[in-house]
């Protein structure tokens, strides 16, 4: 377990210390297991226990003397397959996180590191804990585009590019972080209500701030999520024009070769009193006429531009 109290930078402290202090608002991590053996001493009143075993989503709950909720986040290294999942309870006091992933903890050292306050209180906290969740998206968002468009050029450049599964990918990975933004965006406003009046009003300013920025990141998400579908939407159109031509080269071979066809059937009938048989420039005749037929066909498709 961690204790931290929020003073100027995130301090570390001892479990008597955070409890019998009221100057600073606390963080605290504990395991599942830690928090069953605690949660007494925090004295928040919760009614819907947070369960870190049971989590499908990101949400947030109110309470009579507090607030829950769950947390599951994509991993951005393999958003598709692996999520992060822990649970918190919050009142005015402070925010106690019950993970057993580590997640939790390793964003909290990270503000620690990184961050300093001039005015520490509980909502900046939030705020840059938050912030964490989707710090690295927007470059992961970039990432994706810049691919996207060296697929597409590789289609409108009619290179081999015959494998979309790439494409479904993204398109994936996109559709899983829009679904997270969009519960976030539903945590954020339940914080942004502050129904229990946990959050001073002049701090609120910083669940806003949170708010403008998620709904950014969606918006991009929204856009390359749209990009995916273009760029699948193209690959079938160019596969479409592919086969076209490929149909009307077909189609000219099978023209050309129609004329040249009957007359295949007309002399190979052998009739006793065909002239041309016994013919002596019956045989060059017939392949001149032939070539000549060939020729005329190609220049005409030539002319109609069909080649």
């Amino acid at each position: 377990m961690s204790y931290y109290l929020l003073a100027e930078t995130m301090r570390s402290c001892t479990g008597e210390e955070l409890h019998s202090q009221n100057d600073y608002k606390y963080v605290a991590v504990l395991t599942t297991p830690e928090w069953n053996r605690e949660r007494e001493r925090f004295d928040m009143g919760i009614e819907l226990e947070p369960d870190a075993g049971n989590i499908h989503n990101t949400k947030a709950e109110v309470n009579y003397g507090s607030l829950t909720g769950t947390f599951q986040l994509p991993d951005r290294e393999n958003i598709e397959s692996n999520d992060f999942r822990f649970a918190f309870a919050l009142d005015e006091k402070g925010i106690v996180f019950i993970d057993d992933s580590g997640k939790a903890q390793q964003m909290i050292d990270v503000i620690r590191r990184t961050r300093r306050w001039r005015k520490p209180s509980l909502e900046r906290f939030l705020y840059d804990f938050l912030e964490q969740i989707v710090e690295d998206d927007l470059t992961i968002m970039e990432r994706y585009e810049a691919e996207l468009n060296r697929i597409e050029d590789a289609i409108l450049n009619s290179e081999e590019y015959k494998d979309l599964g790439r494409v479904t990918e993204i398109h994936n990975d996109i559709r899983k972080l829009l679904v997270h933004y969009e519960q976030i965006i539903d945590m954020t406003q339940e914080l942004e209500e502050n129904e229990n009046g946990f959050f001073s009003e002049e701090n609120l300013r910083y669940i806003h701030l949170f708010m403008n920025l998620i709904a950014r990141r969606h918006d991009s998400a929204a856009s390359l999520r749209d990009y995916t579908m273009q760029v699948r939407d193209l690959y079938h159109a160019q596969l479409e024009v592919r086969q076209n031509r490929i149909m009307t080269i077909l189609t000219v071979i099978t023209t050309i070769f129609m004329p040249l066809t009957l007359i295949v059937g007309w002399y190979g009938m052998n009739f006793r009193y065909m002239p041309e048989l016994e013919w002596r420039f019956g045989y060059p005749a017939v392949i001149a006429v032939s070539i000549a037929i060939a020729v005329a066909c190609l220049l005409f498709f030539k002319r109609k531009k069909w080649l």
